[in-house]
């Protein structure tokens, strides 16, 4: 649960006005939904030290397409995603063999102006100009279809013979629920990029229903039946 761990984070002004980056292809982070991450490379661990030194706020941003196929390239050169998610470290746990497993709580997402850093990590400036609702826990839940949401939740589930924790995800709030299925969904670096950019909280819950309704109907048009 994420209950309260951000609450204190009400505006732009509450965050660092720099942060440490963590780009990693496919994965992103929103709002009070939760990103777990076994680290274990060298400069990601230092960005870590950092991040537990002063305000435990990390930024997760995606490679850009054309930065390789690496989850996270070599070096500091690689181009960045424009956007990404502001989140703060609310779980570490040492693993042995110089590997840490943190969890991030997500708080607001922002426009990412790298700065030059003498870090073995990259930094930025963020700017949550264009993100001013992430900051209101619910903003935008009342406009989701979540009877929709949760039926398409349920067919995709059943067709890839998946279980789930039902009484956890009927008691969520809408917002943890469409966030954290946005980040746990199994779709690629484009697709989630687009789940972490949707405008809203309705066009999110909108853009998964579409997703999981394509992969559906594909599978149905491999096997040579059709949805009804």
């Amino acid at each position: 649960m994420t209950d309260g761990l951000t609450d204190h984070y009400r505006s732009p002004a509450d965050i660092p006005e720099i942060l440490p980056l963590f780009p990693l292809r496919g994965a992103i982070l929103l709002p009070r939904a939760a990103l777990t991450l076994n680290v274990f490379e060298p400069r990601y661990l230092e960005l870590v030290d950092y991040a537990l030194r002063n305000d435990r706020v990390i930024g997760i941003v995606q490679p850009d397409a054309n930065a390789g196929e690496g989850e996270s390239p070599e070096g500091k050169g690689f181009t960045l995603r424009s956007t990404g998610c502001a989140g703060r470290l609310t779980a570490f746990s040492e693993l042995g063999d110089d590997r840490v497993l943190i969890t991030l709580t997500g708080i607001a997402r922002f426009g990412v102006e790298e700065i030059s850093s003498d870090f073995s990590f990259r930094m930025c400036r963020p700017d949550f100009a264009a993100y001013a609702q992430d900051f209101q826990a619910g903003y935008g839940e009342d406009e989701v279809d979540r009877p929709e949401l949760i039926s398409t939740l349920r067919h995709y589930l059943e067709v890839n013979q998946l279980n789930a924790d039902w009484d956890r995800i009927n008691g969520a709030s809408t917002e943890r629920l469409v966030n954290t299925l946005s980040i746990l969904s199994p779709y690629g670096a484009e697709e989630k990029q687009a789940l972490l950019e949707a405008p809203d909280l309705k066009a999110r819950a909108e853009a998964l229903v579409a997703l999981a309704e394509m992969e559906l109907a594909t599978r149905d048009d491999d096997s040579g039946t059709s949805l009804q």
